[in-house]
């Protein structure tokens, strides 16, 4: 047990997740969920660093069994969820829409798109009416190019904005933020070899994020 808030993060390897994982270690008990184990080992020697404590689920959020027995494990060992950042992506690449690589399109709709219609059933009553969602939105959508990634990820924040509009009153409340551009390996992958110069580092737009917020004084 913890005296600290829980706080679910989805996409917590890297970027903008693995930021919003180190920032709200402060007051959360961060439950961080990625691929990858040695970059979640990694955000938790930084988060350990820093005084916080973590759990480390290094699991495939479109593995629904998976992402179940971890929705099971979090209300057993804490009954509650405090607060869920769903920052997991897949980035397709680029590609003109007549020539769509099936498999990228099918991995772009199970993680962007069903795995968060899975996800939001599971967490929405570990929220209950007190908790919080924040989804970001990447307004790719109709763009040449960015059939794949922007047509799944407008589908994930249609979802997100359907949920927000219908728990307005009773909770919990869910938040859609659009962050600035960062140098991340997402964008890496849509802009090669893009100046760096002026992008927003993941660290200070979490923080800016969390204060317009007002999730970090939340402990």
């Amino acid at each position: 047990m913890t005296d600290h808030r829980i706080a679910l993060v989805t996409g917590a390897s890297r970027g903008l997740g693995a930021a919003f994982a180190e920032a709200l270690s402060k007051t959360h008990h961060v439950v961080a969920v990625a691929r990858t184990t040695g970059a979640l080992e990694e955000l938790d020697d930084r988060i350990q660093a820093r005084g916080g404590q973590a759990t480390l689920a290094p699991m495939d959020i479109t593995n629904d069994d998976a992402m179940r027995q971890l929705c099971r494990s979090i209300h057993d060992r804490w009954g509650q969820l405090d607060l869920w950042i769903h920052s997991a992506v897949h980035a397709a690449p680029l590609s003109p829409a007549g020539y769509l690589d099936a498999r990228d399109w099918d991995r772009s709709v199970a993680c962007n798109v069903t795995a968060t219609g899975h996800l939001v059933p599971f967490l929405a009553p570990l929220l209950g009416e007190a908790g919080q969602a924040v989804f970001f939105d990447d307004p790719r959508a109709g763009e040449k190019f960015f059939g794949a990634y922007g047509a799944s990820k407008a589908a994930q924040i249609a979802l997100a904005r359907s949920w927000q509009a219908e728990s307005a009153r009773t909770g919990p409340r869910v938040h859609v933020l659009t962050p600035a551009p960062m140098p991340t390996a997402t964008r890496a992958r849509f802009f090669p070899g893009e100046e760096r110069v002026g992008l927003a580092e993941p660290r200070d737009e979490a923080a800016r994020l969390l204060s317009e917020l007002d999730l970090a004084n939340q402990g």
